[in-house]
């Protein structure tokens, strides 16, 4: 008899294990996801948001392996399923993956530094991030020597290819097979990742935002043939039945409203820049090492002790920063961006911060501007009469997503009566010589 064990999770109620995944989630690597927290700094903003990459991480694998029973599932198999994907036709294959799905789930997050994404882009060697980490954490003896002690043993090299995706610094190509397992996490459209964060996400910030039907999306997901380019072969791509389509609509708008109103909140970008600011000044060298070691040995609840006595100690190496994160001291916005920034010149913000970094000094200026994500999603849409096609000529929403809010610039609360009198005369011209010198 397998032996089950049970986690109670505030957004999918329990989430199941068996013995071997339970190994897994012992790990070390694993573990020190309840240390690190899910959205940084947002604490400081929304007071309930302090849970954790641990809980995410649970929840990311019990949707991939939800997800998973929904595309294989041979009532809703076709020709065309079983060709792309022959692992299906054996259950021992597809039983194999499943778990290599779960396990993928379960340690797609396990790369991350401490904060997770709020510090990652800046104190990252080059050509490192957690996507690079995960992968080499999950490829390393400590895991594989977990994993395949999985029965029936599970490749850690699998796992690490389906948790990450395709990317540069992996050498070989994901299979078609293994594409379509890896969007199950990652995918943009419908990933688990992207699935539980949401709702996760806006449930402990205690906002409505995030909400979406995920059992009707997920319920209505399949294998589909699918070519991006005119001509070019067919190859399976993760899609949806024609009656899953709102779903999605709402998960891509439940994702924008997310971005807006809490990823990208005015005062919690600046916190993220604060942090950033102290971990250049306190990490040695003003970087994270790529080393796993040292990775695993690093979490928020250092950074946080670090931070607290560096507000006390006035001598300690990011002192000013620390003060600002530990007393909630910091920089006003001064400039909140404008709608048609974006339409003129994307980098308006950072063209303004320069300019008033300037007049008033680098260390009193501060910018954040939201990448811009995708817009069309183009994805295969299985109609009713079985035909396929793409999503944006069935779906308008599609079509029309909203692009994320401008940049905002950040000045010392000293200074803002002077540089807000300054911004009147000069916003224009600094936002026009940015654009003349890119046309130049």
């Amino acid at each position: 008899m397998v032996k089950r064990y049970e986690f109670r999770d505030p957004v999918h109620s329990f989430i199941g294990v068996d013995e071997g995944e339970r190994r897994v989630i012992d790990s070390r690597p694993v573990q020190r996801l309840r240390y690190i927290r899910q959205l940084a700094t947002s604490y400081l903003v929304y007071p309930g948001a302090t849970h954790t990459r641990f809980e995410h991480s649970l929840g990311t694998m019990e949707l991939a392996g939800r997800i998973y029973d929904a595309v294989t599932d041979p009532s809703r198999a076709n020709g065309f399923h079983h060709q792309a994907s022959p692992e299906l036709i054996d259950p021992e294959q597809r039983a194999y993956w499943r778990r290599v799905v779960r396990m993928a789930g379960l340690c797609h997050d396990i790369g991350h530094p401490p904060f997770s994404h709020a510090a990652e882009h800046e104190l990252f060697p080059e050509g490192w991030s957690h996507e690079r980490l995960s992968y080499e954490v999950i490829r390393s003896e400590e895991m594989d020597k977990v994993l395949r002690g999985m029965t029936p043993p599970v490749r850690s090299e699998d796992v690490a290819r389906i948790a990450v995706g395709q990317k540069p610094w992996i050498d070989k190509i994901l299979t078609p097979w293994e594409t379509v397992l890896s969007e199950i996490i990652g995918g943009d459209a419908f990933g688990a990742d992207r699935m539980d964060y949401l709702l996760r996400d806006s449930l402990h910030a205690g906002v409505a935002y995030g909400r979406f039907d995920h059992h009707r999306l997920i319920g209505t997901l399949r294998i589909l043939p699918w070519s991006m380019d005119h001509g070019a072969p067919v190859q399976p791509m993760l899609g949806v039945e024609w009656g899953g389509i709102q779903s999605v609509e709402a998960l891509l708008m439940a994702r924008y409203f997310m971005f807006a109103q809490v990823y990208f909140h005015k005062i919690r970008m600046i916190y993220d820049i604060h942090l950033i600011d102290f971990l250049k000044e306190w990490l040695p060298d003003g970087r994270f090492k790529p080393d796993i070691d040292y990775h695993l040995s690093l979490t928020d609840s250092e950074i946080i002790a670090a931070i607290r006595k560096a507000d006390y100690d006035v001598g300690m190496a990011g002192h000013r920063w620390a003060r600002r994160l530990a007393r909630r001291k910091h920089f006003r916005v001064l400039d909140p961006g404008r709608p048609q920034d974006a339409g003129r010149n994307p980098q308006a913000a950072e063209a303004i911060c320069r300019a008033a970094q300037a007049e008033f000094g680098a260390d009193l200026v501060r910018a954040a501007h939201p990448l811009p994500k995708e817009g069309e999603l183009e994805f295969p849409v299985l109609l009713e009469n079985e035909d396929v096609v793409p999503s944006v000529s069935v779906s308008g929403v599609l079509r029309s997503l909203p692009t994320p809010a401008p940049g905002y610039v950040y000045v010392d609360e000293e200074i803002f009566g002077k540089a807000k009198e300054w911004l009147g005369d000069n916003r224009e011209r600094a936002v026009e010589k940015e654009m003349k010198g890119r046309n130049d």
